[in-house]
């Protein structure tokens, strides 16, 4: 089979004409073509007045070597590669002790999967609750200002992605094609199949509940076991005679202890107490750089003009997203994160007396609004230099501002952005109607996060602007505090995955530092659950 790349097709081709862009592209008569399947498809806007769909297909040819030689030094004819997942390893007949997974998020899903595919019977333990309960209880923060703060859009089954636009691709470097291993596992769990060809899919959060619900059934019914509400509270770490230190086992919060030689540490990027818990263990863990700022909302139909132009509106493209970037005169980069296309703006603290502030979309993206985070990069050599966990502090003091801001309710506090760039309050809201709920309260939002960030974020508008028509405009909203755009601390791990002074413990996913989003974290569980399995190898 043959993989044809970069085959370029008007936006309302025909169905056949796919097929056809293959005949012509192979320079081969009809009936010499097999098959001719779509791996992947994407559209290229750079040209308003011109928008193209671009293919990769697999297609089956007869005389494939034949066709292969003339096409020697064609980059965009090659072997279709085996892209299918290959385990590593299998568990061995005897299991002294089973993997623990610590976490149900994206990372530990995916670690927990492919234990239980090897063999490996994993126990997951997750300190938050089932999928469908945790999403009643965030539900509650949402409508009635009431967190629970062991159920929220932090904790529970999913993970946070699980509140989240569903993004499902990444930039990171995939060479073994485990990105692909993810992606066909959330389908076999009901994802929509266009996950696999789509060069940006998503799923959405509604979708995303029944496949994380799929997916334990899956880990269950091949000997894994799930055990919610189990909050890890200490971990058992013995210094042997060689002087390793080697991790033992776990303490959940009823006092109870688990044996195991093999813990994945999938936590999330919100567990702070567990951050803690860690250092005073002694674990080797280190401050890391990530970004604060806001969220801001426009009209989705005003992002898709000025993405698509004439073509706004098309089924085919969608909503349309965007991805900005500007270098501030004060030696700060701002730059959009996690845009939410037809999404909404949600509540996501974990913590009583805080706010918190991040996006969300269901597959159909249909909401008004589009909304991303604008945030600034904040590095602890400059900003939070008082340790490894300083960039807790910190997150927490704006988190704790913007709760003072929003009235000490968790409302949110929101201000125009003609008020925030002409540095006043903002008294009302105009057109640009927030999606936060439960509420929002026009303020200043100058108190909720350092001088330099906000003097960053004033300048950073008006240049975006020039890239998006209408970017500044003056009824767009913002609405803060952004602050969990990814760990403040790295939990460091060596070549074998397990962290630099503790054997056994393996820090894995965005809360350990080595992941951002859904499909990286998942492959940086497959990459954890892999090491695991070779480590226990006979």
């Amino acid at each position: 089979m043959l993989r044809l790349s970069e085959i370029k097709l008007p936006l309302d081709h025909a169905p056949e004409a796919i097929a056809q862009a293959a005949i012509a592209r192979l320079g081969i008569t009809a009936p010499d073509l097999l098959s001719c399947v779509v791996f992947r498809r994407a559209h290229d806007a750079r040209k308003k007045s011109n928008i193209f769909l671009i293919y990769s297909l697999d297609v089956e040819v007869k005389n494939e070597a034949a066709v292969l030689k003339r096409f020697a030094n064609d980059v965009h004819v090659k072997p279709t590669p085996n892209i299918d997942y290959q385990f590593v390893a299998h568990a061995p007949a005897i299991l002294k002790n089973r993997p623990l997974v610590i976490g149900a998020g994206p990372c530990g899903l995916f670690a927990a999967l492919l234990l239980a595919q090897m063999g490996f019977k994993p126990i997951i333990l997750e300190r938050g609750k089932v999928v469908r309960e945790r999403t009643k209880d965030t539900w509650k923060l949402w409508r009635k200002s009431v967190l629970d703060p062991e159920s929220n859009v932090q904790y529970g089954e999913g993970g946070a992605g699980t509140f989240s636009d569903g993004k499902l691709y990444s930039q990171i470097k995939d060479p073994r094609h485990l990105g692909r291993k993810v992606l066909t596992e959330f389908v076999k769990a009901e994802a929509p199949p266009e996950i696999l060809t789509e060069a940006h899919p998503h799923i959405g959060t509604f979708r995303l509940v029944k496949m994380v619900e799929n997916m334990r059934a899956t880990i269950e019914s091949l000997g894994g076991e799930y055990r919610f509400e189990s909050r890890v509270t200490d971990i058992d770490v013995d210094t042997g005679s060689d002087s390793v230190r080697r991790v033992r086992g776990v303490v959940l919060a009823s006092g109870e202890h688990i044996a195991a030689d093999h813990v994945v540490l999938a936590i999330g990027h919100s567990s702070r107490d567990t951050f803690q818990m860690l250092h005073d263990r002694g674990v080797y863990i280190e401050a890391k750089p990530f970004s604060v700022g806001f969220r801001i909302e426009h009209p989705q139909s005003l992002i898709d003009v000025a993405r698509f132009g004439g073509f706004a509106g098309n089924p085919i493209l969608g909503a349309a997203d965007y991805k900005l970037v500007h270098h501030a005169s004060n030696g700060r980069d701002v730059y959009s994160f996690c845009m939410c296309p037809g999404g909404t703006v949600v509540a996501a603290t974990s913590e009583v007396g805080r706010v918190v502030t991040n996006g969300m979309s269901q597959y159909s993206r249909a909401e008004r609004n589009a909304n991303a985070g604008i945030v600034v990069g904040i590095t602890p050599e400059v900003d939070y230099p008082d340790g490894p966990l300083a960039g807790i502090d910190f997150q927490r003091q704006w988190e704790s501002a913007a709760f003072i801001a929003g009235g000490s309710t968790y409302a949110a506090p929101a201000q125009r952005v003609e008020d925030f760039i002409a540095g006043r309050a903002s008294t009302s809201l105009g057109d640009v109607i927030p999606s936060y709920k439960p509420a929002v309260l026009p303020t200043d939002l100058s108190t909720c996060l350092p001088d330099y960030a906000i003097a960053a974020i004033r300048e950073a508008l008006p240049a975006m602007a020039k890239q998006i028509k209408g970017y500044d405009m003056p009824d767009a909203v913002l609405t803060g505090v952004e602050t969990r755009t990814s760990s403040p601390i790295r939990i460091k791990r060596g070549d074998d995955f397990q962290s630099l002074n503790t054997k056994g413990l393996f820090p894995a996913g965005e809360g350990a530092g080595y992941a951002g989003g859904i499909l990286s974290a998942g492959v940086d569980g497959i990459k954890i659950a892999e090491a695991i399995a070779l480590s226990m190898k006979p």
